[in-house]
C-alpha cells in the first residue's frame, strides 16, 4: 500500500456557548482536518486543533508544516509503517504537537480501515463506552447552577468546573452546585494554574463536605514543586494538565511523584502513538489517567475515545468539546447518550468525511 495525495483544510466553528476559564476565554475554534489517500482504495482522515498559547500552532502553521514537510515526505510512503513514519517527523517538524496528532490519526484510520477493525479494538478493546465529564465554564453563580441543572437534567452525572480566578468565589460556586444537583453527580474542578499553594490548600479543605472529586493543576505549570506541595498535604487526587505536554514530562512528573494523576491529550501529546507511551509512564508509576481534550471537531473527540477505550487505567474521560459546536463537518464521529460516549464500531476511527 502506498500514499498517494494528502490534503488538509482549515475549518472555523463557532460554539454554541463560549466559555471562559481562568487565562482566557473562547468563542470558536478553527481546526484543520487531513485526507490521506492510497492506492487500495482507503483514506484516512485526522484533525488538529492547534492553540498558540498552549501547542505553539495556529492553523496557518499546521497547513504550512502538511503541505510543506508532511506531504512531501508522506507520498509515496507505506502508511501502515505508521512508527516509522511518525519518528521520523517528529524531527522534520519539531515541537508541533497538534500538527502530528492530526497525521497520527490518519495513519492510525488508515490501519484500522486495513486492517478491518475499529481502533479501539486493534489496540486492546479494554472497554467499549466510557463516561465523559461536562465542563462549565467561569460563570456567575445563577447561571452555573442553572446550567449545572441542565446537564443533570440530560443525563450526564459528571460535571467539570472551571475556576481559578477567585478561591473565595470558587468555594461558593462549589456549595451551591452540590446544593443544586445532589450527591449522585461527580463535581471535578479545574483551577487551570490559577491558584497559590494557599488557595489550593484553602479550597481543598473548605470543599471536603462537598465531596470534589478531584482537582486539576491548581497551580502555575512553571512551579512544578507547587503541585506536589498540594498534592502531598490533600486527601483528594490533584491531576496535571498543563504540567504535562510529552513523554518527558510524563516521566519527570512520575518520577518526582508530583500529583497523583496525568490529563492525557491527544493534541499536546502529538496523537495516539505518543499517548499510548505517555500513558505506559503512568501506569508504571500508578497514576490514573484522564482523556480530555482542547477545543476539538468530533473526529478529534474519535481518536481520543479510541485511545480511552483501549487501555485499563485511563479511568476518566473529558471529551466534551464537540457537544455544541456549529458547523462541524465531523458531526456523527462519536455517539453520545446520557453522558457516555461510545466509538463508531466502523474500521478505523469509524467515520469517512
Amino acid at each position: 500500500m502506498k500514499i498517494t495525495h494528502i490534503e488538509a483544510w482549515s475549518v472555523s466553528m463557532k460554539l454554541e456557548e463560549p466559555y471562559s476559564i481562568a487565562y482566557e476565554s473562547i468563542e470558536e475554534t478553527t481546526n484543520v482536518f487531513i485526507r490521506v489517500e492510497t492506492n487500495r482504495i482507503i483514506t484516512g482522515f485526522g484533525c488538529a486543533a492547534p492553540d498558540l498559547q498552549i501547542t505553539g500552532e495556529s492553523h496557518e502553521s499546521v497547513l504550512n508544516a502538511v503541505n510543506e514537510i508532511i506531504g512531501p515526505y508522506l507520498i509515496g510512503k507505506d502508511p501502515l509503517r505508521y512508527a516509522l513514519h511518525l519518528e521520523r517527523l517528529k524531527k522534520k517538524v519539531g515541537r508541533k504537537p497538534a500538527t502530528l496528532a492530526c497525521i497520527d490519526m490518519a495513519l492510525y484510520d488508515i490501519l484500522g480501515k486495513h486492517g478491518e477493525m475499529p481502533i479501539w479494538k486493534l489496540l486492546g478493546g479494554f472497554r467499549n463506552r466510557i463516561k465523559t465529564s461536562i465542563t462549565i465554564g467561569i460563570l456567575p453563580f445563577d447561571d452555573t447552577v442553572n446550567k449545572a441543572k441542565e446537564y443533570a437534567t440530560r443525563g450526564f452525572s459528571s460535571l467539570k468546573l472551571k475556576g481559578g480566578l477567585d478561591v473565595e468565589g470558587d468555594i461558593e460556586k462549589v456549595r451551591k452546585v452540590r446544593e443544586a444537583v445532589g450527591n449522585r453527580i461527580e463535581l471535578r474542578f479545574d483551577a487551570n494554574q490559577g491558584y497559590t499553594i494557599k488557595d489550593a490548600m484553602k479550597f481543598v479543605k473548605t470543599t471536603l463536605a462537598f465531596k470534589i472529586e478531584l482537582l486539576e493543576q491548581p497551580t502555575s505549570k512553571e512551579k512544578t514543586d507547587s503541585l506536589r506541595s498540594v498534592s502531598k498535604r490533600v486527601p483528594i487526587p490533584i491531576m496535571a494538565d498543563e504540567s504535562i505536554m510529552s513523554l518527558r514530562d510524563a516521566f519527570r512528573l512520575a518520577r518526582g511523584d508530583f500529583v497523583d494523576m496525568v490529563n492525557i491529550k491527544l493534541m499536546k501529546a502529538g496523537g495516539i502513538y505518543e499517548a499510548l507511551m505517555i500513558n505506559a509512564v503512568a501506569r508504571s508509576a500508578g497514576l490514573e489517567v484522564m482523556v480530555g481534550c482542547m477545543d476539538e471537531a468530533a473526529l478529534g473527540i474519535a481518536a481520543g475515545l479510541h485511545f480511552a477505550l483501549a487501555r485499563p487505567n485511563v479511568i476518566y474521560a473529558d471529551l466534551d468539546s464537540f457537544i455544541g459546536l456549529k458547523g462541524d463537518p465531523s458531526a456523527g464521529a462519536v455517539k453520545l447518550k446520557n453522558g457516555t460516549l461510545y466509538a463508531n464500531d466502523s474500521p478505523g476511527l469509524g467515520f469517512e468525511m
